[in-house]
C-alpha cells in the first residue's frame, strides 16, 4: 500500500490509496475521478503525443486567459481532474516495465482496453498479480470479458439501445414525435463509472480485511442492464414488455411535464387532492368534480380527453407563476431548467455544484462539484484536469527513483 502526502492521508477518505488509471473516454474516467475526489493519488497514463480522445473531443474547449483555445476539450475537462498525467508509450518494452513497476507500487489498477489487449503487453491481470498479490485490477469493456460478444467494442449509444434503455424512452409511439430516444447524457458509461467505484471500494475493503486482492470485471451492457430498476421487475413479474411513455406515468394523471406560455413545468399529482388542487389553481374546479375524473384510476382511463384540456389551462399561466402558486397549494411541481438557470439556481449555489480550480494555460477552470458530502472526509479539490504528460517526469523521479538521465533518454526514444 503507497500512500500520498500526510495531509491528504489525514483528512481524505482514500489519501493512502494509490490508482493506476490507464482509462481513457468516459466510463473509466469517471471511476477514477470519483476516487480521486475521495483524496486518492490518481496517475493517468496516456499515448505519448495524443493522449484520451475526449481531450480533442470539441468544440467547446477551455479558452486561456488571452481568449485562444487550448488543447483540452471540455468533455475531457468533465472527467479527470484531481490527477497527475503521465505519457507511456505501453506498446514498448521500456513502456511495459514503466507500467509494471507503477502497478507495483500501486494499490489499483484501471483499464478499458478491449479484451485480451492488455494480455500481450503483460500488463493483465494475472501478468501483474504475479509481482503484485494484493493488487485490485478492475476492467471496463462494453460487454464483459465472457460472452458471445465478449470481443466485441462496446459503445454507450449502442448499450442504450441494446440494453433496453430506448425501448422505455421516448414519446410512445401513437403520438407525434413518438418513438426511441437516447438519454442526453452517456448514462451506460456514468452508470458504469459510478458502479465501478463502488466495486472498487469493495475489493479494497476485502484487501484490508484478507491482504487478498482481485479482479474486477465490469460490462457497459450489465450495468445498463441492471439500472433499468422497478421497470426490469416490472416485466419479470408480470411477463408484460414495458412501452414508452414520453414524459407521462404509466400509472398516475396528471404526472408529466405541460408547456407554460413561456417554458415549460412538471406537474406530478400522485393523489386525488393534489389533483383538485391544481385544477383550482389554474381556474378550472369543474375538472376535479368531472365524473370521467374524479379518481386517479378514472383519470388513467381518461387520459386521453384529460391531458389536451390541462394542457390548455397551463398555457394560460408563465412558469413563474404556475412554479409559486402549486407549491404554495402544496402541489409537486418544478420547472425544467436550462443549464444556465440550474447553475444560477439558489439551492445548486448553496450545495456548492460548482468549483473553480486554478489552471495552468487558462488561469481557472469551473468544473461541476461532487454530489458527495462528506463530513469528516470531505472531497478534494486540489488539481485541474492535468494537461498531457505535465506530471510524467515528477512521477518517474518520486515513485520509480529514475533519474534526469533516464528520464531523458525515455523521452528521447519516444516512450514518454
Amino acid at each position: 500500500m503507497q500512500t500520498t502526502t500526510n495531509h491528504k492521508q489525514e483528512k481524505t477518505s482514500l489519501g493512502h490509496i494509490r490508482v493506476l488509471d490507464l482509462t481513457r473516454v468516459l466510463a473509466g474516467p469517471w471511476c477514477a475521478q470519483n476516487l480521486a475526489d475521495l483524496g486518492a493519488e490518481v496517475i493517468k497514463v496516456e499515448r505519448p503525443g495524443a493522449g484520451d480522445d475526449t481531450r480533442s473531443w470539441g468544440p467547446p474547449y477551455l479558452q486561456d486567459q488571452d481568449g485562444n483555445n487550448t488543447t483540452e476539450a471540455a468533455y475531457y475537462l468533465a472527467a479527470n481532474r484531481g490527477k497527475r498525467a503521465i505519457t507511456v508509450d505501453i506498446s514498448t518494452s521500456q513502456g511495459q516495465e514503466i507500467i509494471r513497476e507503477l502497478a507495483k507500487q500501486s494499490d489499483v489498477v484501471l483499464e478499458n482496453y478491449k479484451v485480451g489487449q492488455l494480455k500481450k503487453y503483460g500488463l493483465d491481470y494475472d501478468s501483474l498479480k504475479q509481482i503484485k498479490p494484493d493488487l485490485v485490477y478492475c476492467s471496463i469493456t462494453g460487454f464483459g470479458q465472457n460472452g458471445p460478444y465478449a470481443h466485441r467494442a462496446g459503445y454507450d449509444f449502442i448499450v442504450q439501445g441494446m440494453g433496453g434503455f430506448m425501448s422505455l424512452t421516448g414519446e410512445r409511439d401513437d403520438l407525434p414525435g413518438g418513438g426511441p430516444q437516447k438519454a442526453g447524457v452517456a448514462i451506460a458509461d456514468l452508470m458504469t463509472g459510478m458502479y465501478a467505484s463502488i466495486a472498487v471500494l469493495a475489493a479494497l475493503n476485502y484487501r484490508d480485511r484478507t491482504g487478498e486482492g482481485q479482479y474486477i470485471d465490469m460490462a457497459l451492457l450489465d450495468t445498463q442492464v441492471a439500472m433499468l430498476a422497478n421497470m426490469n421487475t416490472n416485466y419479470l413479474t408480470s411477463g408484460k414488455t414495458p412501452k414508452r411513455w414520453g414524459n407521462a406515468h404509466q400509472n398516475i394523471v396528471p404526472y408529466q411535464t405541460f408547456a407554460t406560455s413561456d417554458g415549460h413545468i412538471i406537474v406530478a399529482a400522485g393523489n386525488d387532492g393534489q389533483y383538485r388542487k391544481f385544477v383550482q389553481v389554474g381556474g378550472c374546479p369543474d375538472l376535479a368534480d368531472d365524473e370521467r375524473f374524479a379518481s386517479n384510476p378514472l383519470r388513467v382511463k381518461h387520459r386521453d380527453i384529460l391531458v389536451p384540456i390541462l394542457a390548455e389551462m397551463v398555457k394560460r399561466k408563465s412558469k413563474k407563476e404556475w412554479i409559486s402558486e402549486l407549491e404554495n397549494a402544496g402541489v409537486p411541481c418544478g420547472p425544467i431548467n436550462t443549464l444556465d438557470e440550474v447553475f444560477n439556481d439558489p439551492q445548486v449555489i448553496a450545495r456548492e455544484m460548482c468549483v473553480d480550480l486554478p489552471h495552468p494555460t487558462a488561469g481557472k477552470v469551473t468544473l461541476v462539484g461532487s454530489p458527495m458530502k462528506l463530513s469528516a472526509t470531505p472531497i478534494v479539490y486540489e488539481t485541474a484536469p492535468p494537461l498531457l504528460g505535465q506530471d510524467t517526469a515528477s512521477v518517474l523521479r518520486e515513485i520509480l527513483r529514475y533519474d534526469d538521465d533516464q528520464i531523458e533518454n525515455l523521452s528521447k526514444n519516444g516512450i514518454i
